[in-house]
């Protein structure tokens, strides 16, 4: 009976366990094939479209010698690096001085600091420049010297100067963010070492301190100097004359519809971000562990002036940005400024201008909603499969290297891509015409969803891996000489292991899919208005104070869902992970 047994389970077994691996390359090959449809295929249909005509013909180079030889759009591209390297210098400056009061000195309130660092992530870029123009502006409050009670200051806001501070404001906790990581990992045996040496401060911070963290350093200066050089809410409203190449190609497009034009710039926008990428991830590939098994964790000393120094410091910025915060809700509720100082909601009716009112709010809290759930399983699969599938290996380091790529895409240049890509009615391939299956995707809600999770959908990824690799493959090699599914085993084992990384990307993902304005803008339909675009489109028709409202409400949407996912996400990660503590 034994033998009988044995003899009609073993041909089932083997039947599993390679309809286990067909199904997992299936799915691999599906994952490739919808970063394809994602990323590549849009990205080659916008560098195509760079070198031809209206009609469709190559023309070379002839886009691009036109657009080098209009001095006014020649000049966004210089312009647009000088702004990048200047605002990318100081916000990694102060970001630099701000975690490094965090994690170096014994300052009381680091857990305040730490969480107000965070408060412009919650905010569209275009809010930080409304904010700007309610302080700088003509009649800001520190133009007009708060109306006459004080000697006013005139900065020049509109042009380089408002760019630059809108952006070190927008990239000071991304900057932030990946310095508090290298500051964090430090060996105290080497400032013990130090000191046993008889070093100075300046010489221990010069020959330890440095290039403990000169990686961090490096991915922060390429982080920032992408995300200004790609941004356009910034530019857009506190840009003046000032041009830079992201509102050269809302001009083109938008403006002019010019569709030729704006790829031909949106591969001039590529072009540098691509190699800054490039360049780190070369660097990154060169780091090497500085924190041993035997390291020491260091613990800060209490200095009295420097203690104090760094409060203060950390305080500064705090205030600024709480400061923005505030004047952006202040600004809202506002009745007329500057003549007008009493309190009201009227701003708050949005059927008074244009932009898409409180449906434009709601399309974006549905939008960032199915942004996360969709984006949460496409990265966090696509990464199972690729660090834990078996086989097709070649497929899944194809899948991974294309995974990268988003992060080097601006958003404008995504959206002008799935203009090309998604609303062709027919392809026309080597002479053979097809109807577009994807064609009907466009207008819709699905493509907006589309668009944000392949923004974002690098550093999702990254963070999906990394929580994956700290997994030891023992329990996949267990399961597998069990002939358990991986299905079953991701289902039981890993997503609850993996639960919170799981849950910070699906953060990630909606607070981003809320504040983004780059990668939608040129993809809303009439019927489908989204919040973000509906404060540049009322801020470009002048009603100031109503995209201020709608900031507020994007901001007041971001900060509560974080607090609730807070407070919801602590009896979940109690129960999914009680094995650690058990």
């Amino acid at each position: 009976m034994t033998a009988l047994a044995r003899s009609l389970i073993k041909p089932r077994v083997t039947q599993v366990a390679t309809r286990d691996e067909w199904l997992m390359w299936g799915l691999i090959a599906l994952s490739a094939l919808w970063l394809m449809i994602g990323v590549v295929l849009p990205l080659g249909e916008i560098a195509w479209r760079s070198v031809s005509d209206e009609s469709g013909h190559w023309v070379g180079w002839a886009n691009y010698a036109k657009y080098f030889g209009t001095p006014a759009l020649a000049n966004s591209f210089s312009n647009s690096l000088f702004v990048s390297l200047v605002s990318t210098l100081i916000a990694v400056t102060l970001a630099f001085v701000y975690a490094y009061a965090l994690t170096r000195t014994a300052m009381h309130g680091k857990s305040f600091f730490r969480i107000v660092a965070m408060l412009p992530i919650y905010a569209p870029s275009v809010a930080h420049a409304i904010a700007l123009v309610y302080l700088f502006g003509k009649k800001g409050l520190v133009t007009t010297g708060v109306f006459g009670l004080v000697p006013g200051w005139d900065i020049g806001l509109y042009g380089a100067t408002g760019i630059i501070l809108g952006q070190v404001v927008y990239c000071f906790p991304q900057a932030l963010l990946i310095l508090l990581v290298g500051l964090s990992l430090s060996d105290a045996r080497l400032y013990e070492a130090s000191i046993a040496l008889r070093a100075s401060s300046w010489r221990t911070f010069i020959t330890v301190t440095l290039p403990s963290i000169k990686y961090s350093l490096v991915s922060a200066v390429f982080v920032c100097f992408t995300l200004v050089f790609t941004d356009f809410g910034v530019a857009k409203v506190v840009g003046g004359n000032y041009n830079v190449l992201a509102t050269d190609i809302y001009k083109q497009v938008i403006g002019q519809q010019n569709f030729m034009m704006g790829a031909t710039i949106s591969i001039l926008l590529l072009a540098p971000t691509a190699l800054a990428f490039v360049v780190d991830r070369l660097v990154q590939r060169r780091q090497m562990a500085l924190v041993t098994s035997r390291a020491v964790p260091l613990q800060p000393k209490p200095k009295r002036w420097v203690d104090r120094a760094a409060f203060g410091f950390c305080a500064l910025i705090a205030a600024t940005f709480i400061g923005l915060m505030g004047v952006v809700l202040y600004a809202s509720l506002v009745q007329v400024w500057p003549y007008q100082l009493n309190l009201g909601l009227r701003h708050y009716n949005f059927d008074l201008v244009g932009g898409g009112g409180l449906s434009a709010y709601f399309n974006s809290v549905q939008i960032a909603l199915y942004t996360a759930l969709f984006g949460t399983c496409a990265v966090f699969g696509s990464a199972y499969l690729i660090e834990k599938g078996r086989g097709v290996r070649w497929l899944r380091t194809a899948t991974y290297l294309i995974s990268m790529l988003p992060m080097a895409l601006p958003g404008l240049v995504i959206g002008l891509a799935y203009i090309f890509f998604f609303n062709q009615p027919t392809w026309n391939i080597l002479g053979v015409v097809l109807p577009n299956p994807l064609n009907p995707l466009y207008n819709t809600m699905a493509i907006l969803v589309i668009s944000n999770i392949v923004h974002f959908y690098t550093v999702a990824f990254l963070a999906a891996m990394t929580a994956l690799k700290q997994m030891d493959p023992e329990f996949e090699s267990v399961a597998a000489s069990l002939h358990v599914p991986f299905y079953r085993t991701l289902w039981l084992i890993t997503v609850p292991v993996s639960l919170p990384a799981i849950l910070e990307i699906a953060m990630y993902f909606f607070v981003n899919a809320m504040v983004t304005v780059s990668a939608v803008i040129f993809l809303y339909s009439p019927e489908i208005k989204l919040a973000a675009v509906a404060i540049v489109n009322m801020e470009d028709a002048g009603d100031v104070a109503s995209a201020a409202a709608m900031s507020a409400l994007v901001i007041v949407t971001s900060i509560g869902v974080r607090v609730l996912y807070e407070f919801v996400s602590r009896g979940i990660l109690r129960r999914a992970q009680a094995w650690r503590s058990g």
